[in-house]
């Protein structure tokens, strides 16, 4: 069941963290096609039970599973996600590019995939993943899909983006989510950053981190997350320095029970 302090819409306090220490990259990745449904599983397989993913809107405002802003990477269609409706977006490909074996794997809509992870007793870091321009639509938009989802049940997922925008749009609609601030590079002010969007989590590159910094967010009651960890000395260093949890494509090498 969810917290009362989630239920309140209260800040997620430093002693509720709920989430596992090990969190599955864009599902299982790099060993099945990234943000679907199988790459999920992959990483279950391997005994993971948190996985993050990346969430767009279509052109008709489906959440939806994708990392980039166009198919042409990760489908066999082409252009941007939001300039076709989910209707269309579900009869691609999504599997091929990975491998033959994965011919045939649909773009998953977030709604899917809520139903898989509570069903199996995992969680999820969705990582709002806005084509440009979006930025306010989108965060609104899945966060106010993930309140439907686990409203009442489950542990909430904890919801990151590099946008500002999109995360303070997610805290208007849907307070009682926790939210963490994505960063490819540590300015000056990202404590500041962090606490003017009530978030509970630093999500950071793990080459930013120490035990300094480590420490300095834990004082604000902040927890600290690292992308992407594949490298099993790197994940042993930070978590001696304090991490609370990694994100990785490598399922396989690092356990999640370690």
């Amino acid at each position: 069941m969810v917290s009362a302090s989630h239920r309140s819409g209260a800040r997620v306090s430093f002693a509720d963290w709920p989430y596992p220490a090990f969190v599955a990259h864009r599902g299982a990745g790099v060993l099945a096609p990234e943000n679907t449904l199988v790459a999920l599983r992959t990483g279950h397989s391997f005994g993971y039970r948190m996985f993050e993913i990346d969430v767009k809107l279509s052109g008709d405002g489906v959440a939806l599973l994708m990392h980039d802003a166009t198919l042409d990477r990760t489908t066999d269609g082409s252009g941007r996600v939001d300039a076709q409706p989910f209707e269309a977006l579900a009869r691609l490909d999504a599997g091929s590019w990975h491998s033959a074996g994965f011919a045939g794997e649909g773009i998953p809509t977030l709604e899917r995939i809520a139903r898989w992870v509570l069903a199996n007793d995992a969680m999820l870091n969705i990582e709002i993943k806005p084509t440009p321009g979006r930025e306010r639509e989108t965060g609104a938009a899945v966060a106010l899909d993930a309140q439907a989802a686990w409203r009442d049940t489950g542990v909430p997922p904890l919801l990151s983006s590099f946008s500002a925008v999109a995360l303070a749009a997610a805290r208007e609609v849907a307070p009682e989510l926790p939210r963490a601030l994505l960063l490819s590079e540590l300015p000056g002010d990202w404590l500041e950053r962090c606490m003017a969007l009530g978030c509970v989590a630093l999500d950071a590159r793990h080459s930013l981190l120490d035990a300094a910094l480590i420490a300095q967010a834990h004082d604000a009651s902040l927890r600290v997350l690292a992308w992407t960890v594949n490298d099993e000395a790197r994940a042993d260093e930070l978590f001696a320095a304090g991490l609370d949890a990694l994100i990785t494509d490598a399922v396989d090498r690092i356990a999640a029970s370690r």
